[in-house]
């Protein structure tokens, strides 16, 4: 079967997922024929991308988030304005999309969240069957456990949600743990698609923490709470520009431009795991059997979301700032639960393929 992609460029989650399916994929004899992702000038989409795919890559104008002025908080009403004055753009990216479609003709479109998406389906119709993938499908499971407060957020999140999966045959709902498929709503629960080279990494505890940010200007506070801690190892991702690949700010404090290959095997190799609550990333650590304080971005609803229901799987603990030190005390106290999780990941290539391929 022919397969074609159209992947939020939002976060590298979306990003490794694509790069997983389509591997599962071409295992099974299939071809991913084209991958259509969104863009965004506040970041700059990793070199992995481009050269793990496999596929022509094309990139398109798609609705993105405005940050506040010290880029930490989502800032919804300048993100709805933002967007409202683009929709020229977007509907030139809709008709991109149609013509690639048009020239592809692909058996199956695949969407993992982007927004254009859903709506390409509404307005295009096309006859292809379209699936959509996600972690954020889980919210709409009755089972799902939300966060206290975050009421507009909630409606809002359902909503964007709903938009991006129009006209879908397929909801598969990425999660951390097994739950009950809910075929009435469409709804298909599913492993992580995890990258297979972490299933090659040998597993060692060399002390350090190792951590990933979202938004670079988190860099502060990590170099903040470090000044009292100078004695400890630090190792942090970002995709900051305009930084050496690897910044240094004291002997124990690094953060080092996004690189998949070096990121796993420091992951590998780390004591702990920091980061902004993305799912991927979560799910990598969970597989390693490394304790995990996760700290959703600020006004990110849908890592808020993550971060809890991580929590409940036993990943480790959440946070509201990168103050590490209830971190550090709860560090020799987790449980590893990776054997449990390494069960559940390893089913997805059988569940993705039945899913994917079956009417």
């Amino acid at each position: 079967m022919k397969f074609l992609f159209i992947v939020q460029g939002e976060g590298r989650g979306h990003m490794t997922q694509a790069i997983s399916l389509a591997d599962i994929l071409r295992a099974e004899g299939h071809e991913v024929v084209h991958v259509l992702t969104g863009k965004s000038k506040r970041r700059e989409l990793p070199a992995f991308f481009f050269q793990k795919i496999k596929s022509e890559v094309t990139l398109f104008e798609s609705p993105n988030f405005v940050i506040d002025a010290k880029s930490k908080k989502i800032s919804l009403w300048k993100t709805i304005v933002y967007n409202v004055f683009k929709l020229g753009t977007f509907i030139k990216s809709l008709r991109q999309i149609h013509r690639i479609v048009k020239t592809t003709k692909p058996d199956v479109i695949i969407n993992f969240y982007d927004l254009l998406s859903g709506l390409y389906s509404l307005t295009y119709r096309p006859k292809q069957k379209y699936i959509c993938i996600g972690h954020q499908f889980l919210l709409n499971h009755p089972d799902f456990t939300f966060p206290k407060g975050y009421a507009v957020d909630k409606i809002l999140m359902k909503i964007n949600t709903a938009f991006t999966s129009i006209r879908a045959d397929r909801h598969l709902a990425l999660s951390f743990r097994p739950m009950p498929d809910v075929p009435d709503k469409k709804i298909y629960v599913v492993p992580p698609l995890l990258r297979v080279e972490i299933t090659r990494l040998l597993v060692e505890n060399k002390k350090y923490i190792l951590g990933y940010l979202l938004n670079a200007e988190y860099g502060l506070e990590i170099e903040n709470w470090h000044k009292n801690h100078p004695e400890l190892e630090l190792h942090f991702f970002w995709d900051k520009k305009d930084v050496p690949e690897e910044y240094t700010v004291h002997p124990n404090l690094t953060f080092h431009k996004l690189n998949d290959v070096k990121f796993l095997e420091m992951m590998s190799k780390c004591g702990a795991y920091c980061s902004t609550a993305g799912f991927e990333s979560i799910c990598e650590a969970m597989y390693l059997g490394k304790p995990i304080m996760m700290v959703p971005s600020y006004g990110h609803f849908e890592q808020a979301c993550n971060a809890l229901d991580a929590t409940l799987a036993g990943a480790g603990i959440q946070n509201v700032v990168f103050n590490l030190d209830p971190f550090i005390e709860y560090i020799p106290n987790h449980k590893d639960i990776s054997g449990e999780f390494r069960k559940w990941a390893d089913s997805s290539r059988r569940k993705f393929i039945e899913l994917l391929t079956s009417n």
